[in-house]
This record gives C-alpha cells, structure tokens and sequence, in this order.
C-alpha cells in the first residue's frame, strides 16, 4: 500500500504532518505564498523585526526601554523599573495573561500563531526567504537535498548555513540586550572574550539552539513542542474564527477544464494550499492541530479562483458553525463579551503600571525600644526607614508628620538622598506632644515627599505610656 493512501479518510489525524507513516521526517518544503493575507503578514513581519533589533537602543531618562533582567531581578518596561518588591503586579499581570490567552484563542483561534509568534515570523520571513533566495523553489530544493554532492550544492548549502548561524549569533545577541541592557553588551563584545567566558559559552549555546530550531526542527516546534499550540485543541469550540475549507462550495473535487459544463465543486484539486502550507497539512481534510492559521492557503486558493473565474473564499477565516450553517461571519455576543474582557485586562494591566510608585516607603519602629520623654511635653520614638528607589536617577526626600505635630529628627544625615535603584535605610527620632499621644499605642502618617510632591502617605504606630 502507498503511503499516501493512508491519509485516507480520518487516519491523517493519527500522526503529525511532519512525520510519515513510517515515522520518519516528512520535510516540508514550501512555496512562498503571494496574495492580500501574505502582503500584510509581511509588513506586520518586518514592523516586528525592525522593533525587536531596535528596542535595546531606545532609552527613556537613561533607562533602557524594556528589558527583563532575570539575574539582577530587575524588570523595565516602557522606561519603569519594576523590582521583586512589585512581583504582585507580575502575578496579576500573568494571571491576566493565562486569561488573555484563553479567551483570545476561543475567539480567534491560532491568530496568533500565523501572525505574530516570533517562530512564525523569524521562519517565514527571514529563515526561508534565506533558503528561498540562495536555493530556489521548493522543486529545486528537493533536487538540491536529493541530488548527488556538486559545486553548485556546497556553495549554496554553506552560504545557506552561514547565514542562518550569523543571525541565529545575532538573535542571541539581541535577547541578551534584552536581559543586561545594550551599554553592558557592546561593553562585554568590546572586551576581551576570556573576561567573559561564561557569557560567550551561553551565547554559542543560545545561538546554536536557534540555529537548530530554524534549520532543522523548523515547523515541529509549532506542531509539536509549543505547549499553545497542544493546547488549543481543548480551547477551539464550533465558533472558534480559524481557516476552513468551504467543503459545500468545493465538494466534489474535480480538475478544471475550460469550456466545460461544470457539475462538480469549485475544488479543482490543484493542491496549491498543500503546496505553501508551512506545516504540510492539507486543509480540505478539516480542523487540523497542525494548522497554525497562517493564511497562506487561503491566498493560494484565491489566485487559485481568479484564475478559472470562481468566487474566493473556498478557504477563508470562519467558524465550524459559519460552514455549515453556510451563514457568513457575525460577531456573536460571546465574542462580544469576550473582547470586552481582554480589553478590560489590558486596561487593568496599563493602569497598573501607570499608576505603580516609583519610591517604595517602609516605616517600622526600632524593636526593643520604648518611648523616650525628651521633655515634660513631648514624647520621641525611634523609627526605621527602607526607602526603594526604583528610579535610575538620586531622588531627595522628606518626611513629614501628618496631621499632628510633630518633629523628625534623622540621625546620622541631615538630608535624605535616595540613591538610585536602591535600596535605602535610615533612622530617625519623631517627636510629638504628650497632648496627641492618648493611647500607650497610636496610629500616624508620615508624608513622604520628594521636590515638594507627595510620592506616598505611610502608616505606622507611635508607641506612649501607660495610661
């Protein structure tokens, strides 16, 4: 029996499309789409890549603009500095994120996946448009892969494969930017690689793990090892917006012949959406776990129907429901609610870190002091100050009594200069009037205020006699 004749019916979903039924690598080699879907993927594609190597450049007050510093603990995006201090934010920020996911994939299925997932993007558009530019159509490249060892295939295989290893060094370099900041990185590519070597040894590791993953594991990642990707198969549901095959329009499959009486679907069975599929799958079998929502099919059918005069849209974005309904897209009222919520989720987040302190103020009394009479009016305690600063520039700062009087005494300096992206201690002595102390404890806020601007109101206990 042929191997393809396996695929038959529904066994084509026993086995990923990149393995054969023998269990072996089905290579995929595929046609560059052309067409609407493909154009505009290319210019979101080229906006992302333009960002993602510029982005370590940009800086806000002298902070980088965003950058997630695992080592250090030290996260900044959009010019805030966040510090472990801030991890709440963080597990809101992941708990809307899970949420996002979801709600985001029951909607509108692997968009994602074919349009901005940065395996999708650095493959589609810069790995194989490599391969595409140095070897050929995919015919061509199947000839080149099979064919005996020429000139012509050790030229291009090597010039293939250096390219593909210096952006693979290149993209490591730029998520190390991302992590130790752009000044530390062409600092450390200025010195001396022995002063470094851990960090070289990390780099070659990171580079020849992105060079593996575009060379060789290329479309498995997508089909296989993304925990997303395995799970949307639990999230899809008959509403789920995902490229279909219209199998009322394109049923009975039939090759087109001109001038004839046609009695058969609008599928000619050219297979041109096998062809520019990246992960080898046919989309006229259905809803697949391989389909990564790239649209390439849909524009290779378009050209497809332009051709012999059909109408588009024999593949297009719609539900389960919308096909077989044969009713066209609606935006449902669970959709509805659903874009509410992540819109909802991204303001919540935005207001968040917005709205987040820059000074972080902990004020506690010394333990195992009591009060002190510095007179036969007033009253004095001693009390701790750790001030974050979670800005990269000296703030100076003063604390105020509220709401009573009262009088700070620092000890050791006279005025309080936070020191950048630091964590800051000071003592000082708060003396109030026996007249405001009612109670043996008492509750008081301390204004801190940087410049004449209040930063943050804190409360602590003043502690008096017995009364």
């Amino acid at each position: 029996m042929e191997e393809e004749d396996l695929y038959h019916g529904e066994t084509f979903r026993d086995r990923v499309s990149s393995v054969t039924a023998s269990g072996k690598r089905n290579w995929i080699y595929a046609l560059q789409p052309k067409g609407k879907f493909y154009n505009y993927r290319s210019i979101i594609s080229y906006v992302y890549l333009i960002i993602f190597f510029v982005l370590p450049f940009i800086k806000v007050n002298g902070a980088p603009l965003f950058m997630i510093n695992i080592i250090d603990s030290k996260f900044i995006l959009f010019g805030k500095i966040f510090w472990p201090q801030d991890f709440f934010i963080f597990a809101v920020g992941m708990i809307a994120f899970i949420v996002f996911i979801v709600l985001f994939t029951v909607i509108y299925g692997r968009l994602f996946c074919g349009w901005a997932c940065p395996q999708t993007v650095f493959l589609e558009f810069v790995f194989r448009r490599i391969e595409w530019f140095i070897e050929g159509s995919p015919g061509r490249q199947r000839t080149l892969d099979h064919g005996p060892l020429t000139f012509e295939k050790i030229w291009k295989k090597s010039l293939k494969h250096i390219l593909f290893f210096l952006f693979s060094f290149l993209i490591a370099h730029t998520f190390l930017a991302y992590i130790l900041g752009i000044d530390e990185v062409l600092k450390i590519v200025s010195e001396s690689p022995s002063a470094h070597m851990g960090l070289l040894l990390g780099l070659v590791a990171f580079t020849l793990m992105f060079y593996a993953v575009f060379t060789f594991v290329r479309e498995i990642v997508c089909t296989t090892i993304c925990p997303y990707g395995r799970l949307q198969g639990v999230m899809f549901d008959k509403d789920t917006m995902q490229i279909s095959y219209d199998y009322h329009r394109g049923e009975e499959r039939g090759r087109f012949k001109k001038n004839e009486d046609r009695t058969k679907g609008d599928c000619i069975d050219c297979k041109k959406c096998v062809i520019v599929c990246p992960t080898g799958i046919d989309i006229r079998d259905g809803v697949q776990l391989d389909c990564v929502g790239c649209t390439a099919c849909i524009d290779a059918c378009d050209e497809v129907m332009d051709k012999v005069g059909f109408e588009r849209g024999l593949i297009r974005y719609a539900s389960e429901n919308q096909i077989a309904e044969r009713s066209r897209p609606k935006f449902t009222t669970k959709m509805k609610a659903y874009t509410g919520v992540l819109i909802l989720l991204i303001g919540i987040m935005a207001v968040m870190i917005i709205t987040r302190k820059t000074v972080d103020t902990h004020i506690t009394r010394v333990k195992g002091q009591l009060y002190q009479e510095v007179s036969d009016t007033r009253l004095s305690n001693l009390f701790e100050a750790k001030i974050i600063n979670k800005t990269n520039t000296s703030l100076p700062i003063e604390l105020r009594v509220e709401g009573i009087d009262g009088e700070i005494k620092m000890i050791g300096t006279e005025k309080i200069i936070l020191k950048p992206e630091a964590l800051n201690d000071f003592t000082f002595f708060l003396e109030i009037p026996k007249s405001e102390i009612p109670e043996r404890s008492n509750n008081i806020t301390i204004g801190i205020y940087s410049n004449g601007r209040k930063l943050q109101s804190v409360k602590t206990k003043f502690l008096g006699p017995f009364k």
